[in-house]
């Protein structure tokens, strides 16, 4: 046998062995890989599903120029049971200025680890500073079905069954390995699927690239399937191999030794000295909001949102993160921790300044749900996910067509 005659016979072998993996892998995990890739199609749009369900906390009508944020503050302060710790200042001009603010105790849900809650969000017209009030305490049947979604899709549903299926393992632990283990085999269909894609014949390549529609309907549901799988795998690879990041520590820890991000839970964290601001021997008043906008401007000149944590007490810094805005714009955000009284940057954490380790293991999230480059790429994995969804049917299809054949 020739040399070029058994590198065929090989690559022939090769290809079947894969296309073996590749059909009952998907057939194994095609339920629940439907399930989650339906769900998760309608989850890359959750934020902006929910606000569209009550537009009057997200726009505004605009009417001239904006109320200076520190007279704002004056005006709403007195409307809030609690304490304003921050305020978040949207780039677009039609947006709601956010104030963000802890309840009072008597108000404030217990936290089950004991930290400091996450202060909620109050909603105010920055052109009146008339307060419309805080979204997270409104029940719409969209968040509902949202909630529903997200349930489905982490964890099957099972986080609603109160009894446990498997003594032992909590339901929602169950869902979520479930689901895990489901995308594991999705993504060993991608990673076989690329190989199969391409042709015995290399001359031939051309044809995976286009879907034949005046051809029959087998022909037509194979190039979807092969077609559509080859233009969407880059990212179908992405959500796959971060997808089972929540479902497995082993798979989690993996991930962070790969980066070279991983810390043990057991071992002894390093302290550090905590940042504080100088209190001027003049008497110097702490800046206001509009001059820590300025500050942070000038550190960071570029259009975006800016969130301001204030400080707690007088020894205490501000702490400001600032996402840039725009189709295109990264969710990664800068941060910056300011002197409450000069403005002097005590520390500064730029993204794009980061090693590379560390912005691929921070961006675990963003590579799953498609927020690394804002709307463009939540486009990409919206179109994406909906032909993940379509590939676990049209599969089946492949494979219920090859056996009738095979019968006759």
């Amino acid at each position: 046998m020739s040399k070029r005659s058994q590198k065929k016979t090989t690559w022939m072998k090769l290809r079947k062995a894969l296309n073996q993996i590749h059909l009952w892998g998907g057939l194994i995990s095609g339920i629940v890989v439907f399930i989650v890739c339906l769900t998760g199609t309608i989850y890359t749009y959750n934020t902006e599903i929910r606000a569209l369900a009550m537009p009057e906390y997200h726009k505004v009508q605009i009417e001239g120029d904006k109320i200076n944020p520190d007279v704002m503050l004056g005006m709403v302060e007195a409307q809030v049971d609690g304490e304003i710790v921050g305020i978040k200042v949207p780039h677009a001009k039609d947006a709601t200025t956010s104030f963000l603010y802890t309840k009072a105790e008597k108000d404030a849900p217990a936290s089950r680890s004991g930290r400091r809650p996450r202060p909620n969000q109050l909603a105010v017209n920055p052109y009146t500073a008339k307060v419309i009030g805080d979204p997270s305490e409104v029940e719409t049947k969209t968040a509902e079905f949202m909630k529903k979604m997200f349930g489905l899709h982490r964890w099957l549903l099972l986080n609603e069954i109160e009894k446990p299926l498997i003594d032992g393992v909590e339901n929602r632990k169950l869902g979520s390995w479930i689901s895990g283990t489901a995308t594991l085999l999705f993504l060993l269909g991608v990673i076989t699927g690329i190989v199969i894609w391409f042709p015995n014949k290399m001359r031939s390549w051309k044809k995976g690239l286009k879907i034949r529609w005046n051809a029959n309907w087998k022909r037509v549901n194979h190039d979807l399937h092969n077609t559509l799988g080859f233009y969407s795998c880059i990212i179908l690879f992405l959500m796959a191999v971060t997808g089972p990041f929540w479902s497995f520590d082993w798979y989690r820890a993996g991930w962070q030794k790969t980066w070279g991000t991983y810390q043990s839970p057991d071992a002894p964290r390093e302290e550090q000295t905590p940042l504080i601001s100088m209190m001027p021997a003049d008497g110097q008043e702490p800046m206001n909001i509009e001059q820590i906008i300025l500050a942070t401007n000038q550190i960071l000149p570029y259009e975006g949102d800016i969130t301001i944590n204030f400080a707690t007490d007088s020894l205490g810094t501000v702490a400001i993160s600032k996402n840039r805005f725009g189709f295109f714009a990264p969710s990664a955000g800068d941060k910056l921790t300011l002197d409450q009284y000069s403005g002097q940057v005590l520390d500064k954490d730029i993204f794009r300044e980061r090693p590379f380790n560390e912005r691929a293991s921070a961006s675990i999230k963003a590579l799953h749900i498609g927020n690394i480059y804002g709307p463009f790429t939540k486009l990409l994995y919206f179109i994406s996910c909906l032909i993940a969804t379509s590939l676990p049917v049209t599969g089946v299809l492949i494979w219920l067509n090859k056996m009738k054949k095979k019968k006759r």
